[in-house]
């Protein structure tokens, strides 16, 4: 994650000096002491056509004993890489990025998010009575925010809020997943009547949910009773015991529902899949097999960024702190991406955070990468799959990159809508990002390294010619259309708005608009309308958002007349066979 600029010869040849004599950097340093980039020539002899980052010392194990405290909460969750390598250690250590900035912060592993919660609320009353105390953030996944905001009384009863540091440390990139038997990858309906085991209310159950609303699934929100015509939920107090539940096998006893109503039968369900992450899905794979991915963060790409939060009182007190917070993340960020010495560093210190014995820095360098493995049946899985950010990858992430996009605002959105109409008793509401998010700090470095060399974000290169080849849904949307025309009606707006929140979290999925008609009129002419309609939502699409829809990424297909969803000879009929279908895939 880097910033820009900085003081090569400080990297070359004075850091190598301060880390063995034991000198730290005065807190005063920290708008100062950033890691700069390089220039590397083209092979053909040109003038610069990228940018490469030097390997900076790695931190010391010696703690750096000195700095303003600060205590950071994260799960056990592989897209904090460049945290780790920033702070050296569970505690801030000499010649490490945070020690560089004047911080002293010790890593803690929280999986309970509830703990979370309630260790915030009480870390804004500590601080209420002693501001001296030390500052708490916590990492939770981005499309989980919305449900975590619930919280948020409990802060203002405290005099508070919550606050987002402006700055993300990664993602997951495919080891958060739904993982299911493999006939759903073919025929999703068939995900009908069964049950998956998840963590409610939170980033991995996001990831099925979405799956089911992307190929036009009915779910079950209530995980007290059984739906036969629905996607049914069995709660688990974290993401391993999912697991669990499905390797265990034990069943739940329920009482069955149909269309709503209580039959009041009982009878027994079982996990038949699991929502979860790394390392819930490798204990899947050893331990009983028989599930593969249906969908992962892999293919909603941009759903599942690290995003710490932590409270007003100590936000808006320590602007100092944020900014070295932010430089120190940039910094190891394109450290980790950049070098295996810096990542397998980083790999160790997880492992020491984490404090599994089983599990060395290896094994979380090894599922960081992300691998595929045969499970004990000997089906082929993928399993784990993180990314490190750098600065470039932040400014993309909050749309402050040239024509950019807010993708997090777009995912806070999708995620706090889905949840808030699922489970209206739980989130009768979520907290508006713009009450927590401040994106000044993040503009200040911004300007501050304008014109510099920045190691550029990771994008997703799109074929135009290239046809999608593994489908991960299906779905018709409502997209009206004046009569005739491919024009949109005002009534189209909130649809096309949700269409593209939708599409923008899932950045790495290419996009197929086919466009159909009724059976009036001419043939002819209802196959161009369709084509014209495809069009139509291919544009719109490109124009709200060139970097989240690059040239290439949505294609377009008309079908006319030629494949009903129902009779043509109702109004009703018609209506549904007048529509768009958008198909997401590999």
């Amino acid at each position: 994650m880097v910033l820009g600029v900085l003081l090569a010869a400080l990297l070359y040849f004075g850091i190598n000096k301060l880390v063995q004599s034991g000198v730290l950097f005065k807190k005063a340093a920290t708008e100062s002491v950033l890691l700069s980039s390089i220039e590397l020539p083209s092979s053909a002899g040109g003038s610069r056509t990228n940018v490469a980052v030097p390997l900076a010392p790695l931190p010391s194990e010696t703690p750096a004993g000195k700095g303003t405290p600060l205590v950071w909460e994260v799960m056990a969750w592989n897209s904090q890489m460049a945290g780790m390598l920033a702070n050296g250690g569970p505690r801030t250590t000499q010649g490490s990025s945070m020690a560089a900035g004047g911080l002293d912060m010790q890593i803690v592993r929280q999986d309970d998010v509830a703990k979370m919660q309630a260790d915030l609320v009480k870390n804004a009353l500590d601080l209420q009575s002693n501001p001296e105390t030390p500052g708490l953030l916590v990492s939770i996944m981005g499309d989980g925010l919305p449900a975590f905001s619930a919280v948020q009384p409990q802060l203002e009863k405290a005099g508070t809020g919550l606050q987002i540091i402006p700055y993300s440390v990664g993602k997951s990139f495919g080891e958060d997943k739904l993982m299911g038997p493999k006939e759903w990858l073919e025929n999703p309906k068939a995900a009908l009547g069964k049950t998956v085991a998840c963590y409610l209310r939170d980033g991995d159950q996001n990831i099925a949910l979405k799956w089911c609303a992307d190929n036009g699934l009915k779910v079950n929100p209530d995980e007290t009773t059984y739906d036969p015509e629905a996607v049914n939920f069995m709660a688990a107090s974290d993401f391993l015991v999912a697991a669990e539940k499905y390797i265990i096998g034990k069943p739940e006893q329920r009482v069955k529902v149909v269309k709503g109503k209580n039959t009041g039968v009982k009878v027994d369900v079982v996990a038949d899949a699991v929502a979860t992450w790394t390392p819930g899905d490798v204990n899947i794979a050893k331990q009983k097999g028989g599930l593969v991915n249906i969908v992962s963060t892999k293919d909603y790409s941009n759903q599942m960024p690290n995003i710490m939060v932590t409270t007003k009182r100590w936000y808006d007190a320590h602007p100092k702190e944020v900014e070295a917070l932010m430089t120190a993340l940039a910094v190891s960020g394109d450290q980790v991406k950049s070098h295996p010495e810096a990542l397998s560093r980083a790999a160790d210190i997880s492992a020491s955070v984490y404090g599994d014995k089983d599990k060395p820095g290896s094994y979380w360098l090894r599922y960081y990468k992300g691998v595929s493995e045969a499970d004990r049946n000997g089906e082929v899985v993928e399993l784990g799959g993180s990314k490190a950010f750098n600065f470039a990858d932040n400014l993309a992430l909050f749309g402050l990159n040239e024509g950019g996009t807010n993708i997090y605002a777009a995912v806070y959105k999708t995620f706090g809508d889905v949840q808030h109409q699922l489970y209206p008793r739980e989130l009768p509401s979520y907290v508006p990002l713009d009450q927590m998010l401040d994106l000044a700090p993040l503009r200040k470095l911004q300007d501050k390294y304008r014109g510099k060399n920045l190691a550029p974000a990771e994008q997703q290169q799109f074929a135009a010619d290239d046809e999608i080849r593994q489908s991960v849904s299906r779905r018709a949307w409502n997209i009206e259309f004046n009569t005739g025309q491919r024009t949109f009606t005002p009534a189209a707006e909130q649809q096309l708005d949700q269409l593209f929140n939708d599409l923008v979290v899932a950045g790495r999925l290419k996009v197929a608009v086919h466009g159909h008609t009724d059976n009036v009129g001419d043939t002819q002419r209802n196959q161009q309308l369709s084509q014209d309609r495809a069009e139509a939502v291919r544009q719109w699409l490109e124009q709200r958002s060139a970097s989240a829809f690059p040239a290439g990424r949505v294609q377009t297909y008309a079908h006319g007349a030629q494949e009903p969803v129902a009779p043509n000879t109702t109004p009703e009929g018609k209506a549904r066979n007048r529509r768009v279908e958008i198909v997401l895939g590999n």
